[in-house]
């Protein structure tokens, strides 16, 4: 403004400019101001400006992108340190999807060709190969698998016609001729439509070689002698009658009254010496006491006749234990005479006697007061059940199912053999009395139930349906009215016990896996519950009116073999498995 101001003067001064010198004008500086009238213009593509960048790796994208966006190419730095898997763009978890179109036609050829000569046409549309094609395949080919044939048969197909020396069919057999129609017999004889191919040996007569019939009966022989070798290396060791042993486990077995474990304890809020079933039972909900003391798994438990207040076990490692059920809860004596594992164990109405039975084939008779075996029992077969019969005037005889499918009945008194059931087609695995203990119910290996009339040996009901399976365990209900049977399609299926001896279509409980053990089912005193153990060590309880599952928990690392209910405690149930322990749940 001041270069502006010193060339040009104001009105005011041209009066008297005239007597003034003209005013020295500054010369401006050479820098002449240039004025641009163009707009701004950007030197990059104005249709970036409307494209939204996105990231690769998004999953989720709050705008609608178009598609030129979506389409734009990626980017950016490369990451020097990423893979080749990390830089291909997945579509699946696995890797990269291409969508081709191919017809069926096309791809069964292609699939077929590839089975027939070994290669194929890579389908692939987004690489080329060395000719121009789609699909690059291998080095360029255009083919993928055996690329070497593919060339030498000008990728030819399994509709294409393959020079005789390259097809797959070289070592196919020729066919026989059809022979001279006027000859019957011979090298030419006629042989029609019904010529063979070369090296079938029809007519010819088969078997085996001498060669072979050597080779098998030197494998038959060696088999022979490692069976009976190995029959040899483990010979079983007899316990002579007599022999047998047992310890007290307790400082003495007397008190102060001169009163034994067998006297019923009375120091207890439950009455012990009432009636079972009176008390409505609930389901167990945590585990009470362990008892640990045998070193194998244990087959069978078994209250003590109506007070419950003793438990006796019986386990695979040959011995037979006797626990308290309350106070210290301790193992009282042990039982040892078997040589073998230990079956089934059975009281007597009174809990004074009970038996075992073993795999070593004998049945004992055992005092359960004093250990004493009063006797041995034995049919040189194995006995897998032993059955006291109920009746107060016959507790004397008892009946034991075995594996030479016969149930015997023994007299104590004697030791003979008084009556043999002998209508089973398989082992006998239990004995049930019913209808007030003048018939009792088998099972068998032969996957039939039947009825008995006691000491008859004709069967008065036999049910076998073409779908029911072995049913090797069975409880009955505490009104002795039904009959619980575990059968090994991992069921359990309920039948009438009274008069008509049938299935209660209506009851069946399920959802257990139980196939291959035998695993007892028991009911709650008041028959509210039925509980079984299952081949995973779990316990299941089922609501026995809607059968429905009302409570599994698991009780054992092993299958639960046993469970029984305390006839006088509302919710005390013992458990017995294969993992040696038996524990008790309240």
């Amino acid at each position: 403004m001041d270069l502006i101001a010193q060339g040009y003067g104001s009105s005011s001064d041209s009066e008297d400019s005239s007597s003034r010198k003209p005013a020295k004008v500054a010369k401006i500086a050479s820098t002449s101001l240039q004025v641009n009238g163009a707009p701004d213009v950007s030197l990059e593509d104005p249709s970036y400006a409307r494209h939204i960048y996105t990231n690769p790796t998004d999953t989720t994208i709050s705008v609608n992108l178009n598609y030129d966006s979506m389409l734009q190419p990626i980017q950016g730095p490369v990451n020097p340190f990423a893979s080749k898997t990390q830089e291909v763009r997945r579509n699946v978890w696995t890797g990269h999807v291409e969508e081709n179109m191919f017809s069926e036609h096309d791809f069964r050829t292609q699939q077929q060709s590839y089975a027939a000569f070994g290669f194929a046409k890579d389908p692939s549309i987004l690489s080329i190969a060395d000719n121009g094609q789609s699909g690059s395949g291998k080095k360029g080919s255009g083919f993928v698998g055996d690329i070497d044939k593919a060339k030498e048969m000008d990728g030819a197909t399994i509709w294409d016609k393959v020079p005789k020396h390259l097809r797959n069919n070289q070592n196919q057999k020729k066919r026989q001729t059809r022979g001279d129609p006027s000859v019957l017999e011979g090298e030419n004889a006629y042989r029609g439509p019904w010529a063979t191919f070369e090296g079938d040996g029809i007519g010819e007569l088969s078997g085996p070689t001498e060669e072979e019939r050597d080779v098998h009966d030197k494998q038959r022989e060696a088999a022979a002698e490692e069976k009976q070798a190995r029959n040899k290396a483990t010979p079983a060791k007899a316990v002579a009658n007599g022999s047998e042993t047992t310890v007290f486990h307790g400082k003495e077995e007397h008190d102060y009254l001169g009163r034994t474990y067998m006297h019923v304890p009375l120091d207890l809020d439950v009455n012990l010496n009432g009636e079972p079933g009176t008390q409505t039972c609930f389901v167990p909900k945590k585990l009470l006491h362990t008892y640990t003391g045998h070193t194998k798994g244990v087959s069978a438990i078994r209250y003590f006749p109506k007070s419950a207040h003793l438990l006796l076990s019986g386990s695979m490692d040959t011995k037979i234990k006797i626990w308290d059920v309350y106070h210290d809860r301790r193992v009282l004596r042990t039982y040892m005479g078997h040589s073998k594992a230990v079956r089934d164990v059975n009281f007597n109405n009174k809990g004074t006697e009970f038996l075992s039975a073993s795999y070593d084939r004998n049945i004992k008779l055992w005092d359960t007061e004093t250990g004493q075996c009063k006797a041995t029992f034995s049919k040189k077969t194995i006995p897998f059940v032993v059955k006291f019969n109920p009746d107060e005037d016959k507790q004397n005889v008892f009946l034991a199912g075995c594996s030479d499918h016969k149930v015997y009945q023994f007299d104590v008194r004697s030791g003979d053999v008084t009556q043999e059931y002998d209508q089973h087609l398989g082992a006998v695995n239990t004995i049930t009395f019913v209808d007030e203990n003048r018939r009792f119910v088998t099972t068998s290996d032969d996957k039939s139930l039947r009825v008995w009339e006691f000491d008859i040996p004709v069967i008065i009901k036999y049910i076998a349906e073409p779908d029911m399976h072995s049913m090797p365990s069975v409880a009955i209900s505490p009104n002795q009215k039904w009959l619980a049977c575990q059968s090994m399609d991992n069921k359990i299926y309920v039948y009438n016990a009274k008069d008509r001896v049938s299935q209660n279509r209506k009851k069946l409980f399920a959802g257990h896996m139980v196939a291959g053990y035998a695993c007892q089912p028991s009911f709650s005193p008041d028959g509210r519950y039925l509980s079984s153990g299952d081949s995973e060590g779990n316990m299941w309880i089922w609501d026995y009116k809607s059968c429905k599952v009302h409570k599994k928990f698991k009780a054992h690392d092993e299958v639960v073999i046993d469970s029984a209910w305390h006839p006088h405690e509302t919710s005390l149930l013992a458990t017995a498995s294969w993992d040696s322990n038996i524990k008790l749940w309240v």
